[in-house]
């Protein structure tokens, strides 16, 4: 009878394993023709966002507190005395003998907890680009052993500790990373919106195709849109300076000049999109909107409490914009035809007309019968084809290789920022406030990083918008050299 249940063990966990084997393979082993490892990579990175919410919000909390789950976890033979230990690395500095308050503490053990993923990916990432760099075709291969690899290395993390690797190496490069990703953001904000604005126009030449005055609806809704916006921007504007500029007799002097800039450079992007011919009015309110999310980025990461209100209190509002920011970008970077085009063309570099003709989705106005369907390489083969297999194999790796080796490694490099990217969002850019000074008012537990994070995020805010202005204003200026 043993024998038999034996067998039966063994058949049941044979059929589980070539299930999910078959799994794994059905879903990330697929190399064919159009397939690049763009879609694979977000996923992998999808799953980084996931773990780091889990590790700050579970895994943290279970660790300081010793609550139930911390004796699921406990119980695993060999990980509870190692794992807490690795966590509460570097952090001792903040508990309640050295006079800290219990919040300071768990916020040191939950900015740790989410560098681990974040960390996992950011290696796993450039290790990708340079290997794409070489080989393109190897950004599409092996997946499943990718995704093992991923996760061996994520479960090592747990039992590494704080100091150094991560709360100072990484937490730097993940700051300098995060102001590079702000660019990149910009760009990406940039390339929506054209497709947003070239969308809109060409279901409005559809409908004045079909009916005169008909397309109207949707060019109106471009112009809400747009002053949506502008008016969401102008509104967090008016709140930064109604909550974020101190009180009387108190200056906050860093705070009024950010701000007072960030209005500065909307009028200007507006003023120079309104008189020209390049870019768009939606274009235009998005990267607006987008500045005035990076002012308030900036204000609210001021140490001093006169001039912060929200020091001491869990910054939901940037968490939940900087994921939405995070999503929008693996959404463009995995699935976004346009992304490829937008990273090998440099970028901001590339501008549009008011109102683009997209030559890849084209309206009945815009064919042009003279140019064929079908380009000569892409025409289907006919008659009778022979030829070596292992030849057809190195061809289609040759094409593939010159058609993405450009673009693949780049991908990978932005989603290395994006990695970096979530580690500041979810952790304030690796600030810990919450303290409460002599007179009852919170106080921020590093004021010096706090300092430092302000003017890497108002640098790279000031850059971003001087970029986006130069894009407007360069074919003005110098129209011998071709921007487009």
């Amino acid at each position: 009878m043993g024998a038999i249940m034996s067998a039966v063990q063994m058949g049941a966990a044979w059929c589980c394993c070539n299930t999910g084997a078959s799994l794994c393979n059905s879903v990330l082993g697929q190399t064919g023709v159009n397939a690049t490892g763009r879609k694979r990579s977000t996923i992998l990175l999808s799953f980084v966002i996931l773990f780091a919410l889990l590790f700050q919000y579970s895994l943290a909390p279970a660790i300081l507190k010793e609550n139930k789950w911390w004796k699921i976890y406990s119980s695993i033979p060999g990980m509870g005395k190692y794992l807490k230990s690795a966590f509460l690395d570097g952090c001792d500095m903040y508990s309640a003998e050295n006079g800290y308050s219990e919040d300071l503490y768990l916020q040191c053990v939950s900015n740790a907890a989410v560098y681990r993923p974040t960390l996992v990916s950011t290696i796993f990432f450039s290790c990708t680009a340079i290997a794409a760099k070489m080989n393109p075709s190897l950004n599409k291969q092996i997946w499943p052993a990718k995704y093992s690899a991923f996760f061996i290395s994520l479960l090592i993390t747990l039992f590494i500790p704080n100091e150094p690797l991560f709360t100072s190496v990484y937490l730097l490069i993940m700051r300098i990373c995060a102001m590079a990703f702000i660019f990149i953001q910009q760009i990406i904000l940039i390339d929506m919106a054209y497709n947003w604005n070239e969308s809109w126009v060409e279901q409005s030449n559809i409908c004045e195709s079909r009916e005169w005055g008909s397309g109207k609806k949707w060019l109106n809704a471009i112009i809400i849109s747009a002053v949506s916006l502008y008016i969401g921007s102008l509104t967090g504007i008016i709140f930064l300076y109604k909550y974020f500029i101190g009180e009387e007799g108190v200056s906050c002097g860093g705070n009024i000049t950010v701000i007072t800039f960030t209005l500065i450079g909307i009028l200007a992007m507006t003023v120079a999109q309104l008189t020209g011919e390049d870019g768009s009015l939606l274009t235009t309110a998005v990267i607006s909107a987008y500045s005035t999310y990076l002012a308030y980025s900036t204000v609210s990461k001021n140490p001093n409490s006169v001039c912060n209100p929200t020091l001491g209190n869990e910054d939901i509002w940037g968490i939940v914009v900087g994921l939405t920011l995070t999503m929008i970008s693996l959404a463009w970077t995995g699935w976004s035809w346009t992304a490829t085009e937008r990273l090998t063309e440099g970028g901001v570099e590339v501008t549009r007309s008011l109102t683009p003709v997209n030559p890849a989705r084209p309206d009945a106005a815009s064919l042009n019968l003279d140019v064929p369907f079908i380009e000569d390489e892409d025409r289907p083969t006919t008659g009778l084809v022979m030829g070596n297999p292992n030849m057809n194999s190195a061809n289609e790796e040759e094409q593939f290789n010159n058609r993405h080796g450009s673009s693949l490694w780049k991908l990978n490099v932005v989603l290395v920022l994006i990695s970096c990217w979530v580690a500041a969002s979810l952790t304030g850019w690796g600030t810990i406030s919450g303290g409460i000074g002599e007179g009852g008012e919170h106080t921020a537990a590093n004021p010096l990083v706090g300092r430092f994070n302000m003017v890497m995020i108002c640098l790279s805010q000031t850059l971003a918008v001087g970029l986006y202005l130069w894009t407007l204003l360069a074919p003005r200026y110098f129209p011998d050299r071709d921007f487009s």
